[in-house]
């Protein structure tokens, strides 16, 4: 029994502890700047939206609701990144984005990891629209106060890189595992963060397809130095 836990544990996480034990033991701190600048910022969002000269300006710079117009949602997105809920433990963002961060811009470098961050983000942003145009009384839809809501900040990015990383590098009972706590979480409790979540995954999970279409094509091909079509992705 032991014997067959380690070898799953090996084929499922062996490949991504490789590469973040190996970067960490030779690069340490260095090995994630960007992970650690995200970190000291959503801190920083913390501490000055929960002072009363603060709360304001935070809201104006890295709050997105759906009622806001689109582009200033969109111009608000990519700081909304690093905005946590005020109604939940900072501690728990800061975690999730040291660890799943972390993880990820070792495993797929800062600009693909913010990349597929912002992806995520930005899906749950504009599903929060389309959800409250279709309504409550559609299965995808979200009652119209929901529009008064404020977006999920990082956890949308965090479970978006989670599900990438895991396809990435062949944890497919990790990633599979996340997108079922993320189905449960909307099934007992169907709210704007939940169903935005959902919107996040499904985005990350189209990109994924499209890459694994376009290593398929490749199949047959010689790699070029560089390319990803035979191994984990080099860090950028």
């Amino acid at each position: 029994m032991s014997k067959t836990l380690k070898g799953f544990a090996r084929r499922e996480w062996g490949a991504l502890f490789s590469t973040v034990r190996t970067a960490l033991v030779t690069k340490r701190w260095r090995a994630v700047p960007m992970t650690l600048g995200a970190v000291c910022l959503t801190a920083l969002f913390q501490l000055v939206q929960n002072q009363d000269w603060g709360y304001q300006p935070v809201q104006d710079i890295g709050s997105v609701r759906a009622e806001d117009p689109l582009w200033l949602s969109l111009l608000r997105t990519p700081l909304s990144l690093f905005v946590p809920a005020l109604d939940l433990p900072v501690w728990g963002a800061l975690a999730q984005v040291l660890l799943v961060f972390g993880i990820a811009e070792i495993c797929l470098g800062r600009w693909r990891t913010l990349g597929v961050a912002f992806l995520a983000t930005l899906a749950g942003t504009l599903y929060a629209r389309v959800g409250i145009a279709l309504g409550p009384d559609n299965p995808f839809g979200l009652p119209a106060t929901d529009a008064q809501v404020v977006d999920t900040g990082p956890s949308a990015a965090v479970v978006g890189l989670a599900v990438y990383v895991c396809w990435r590098y062949g944890a497919r009972w990790t990633g599979a595992l996340v997108v079922l706590s993320m189905v449960i979480e909307v099934v007992v409790k169907a709210n704007l963060a939940g169903k935005e979540h959902i919107a996040a995954i499904a985005a990350v999970l189209v990109l994924i397809a499209v890459q694994a279409w376009r290593e398929r094509g490749q199949d047959g091909v010689e790699p070029r130095p560089g390319t990803r079509s035979w191994k984990p992705p080099i860090r950028s």
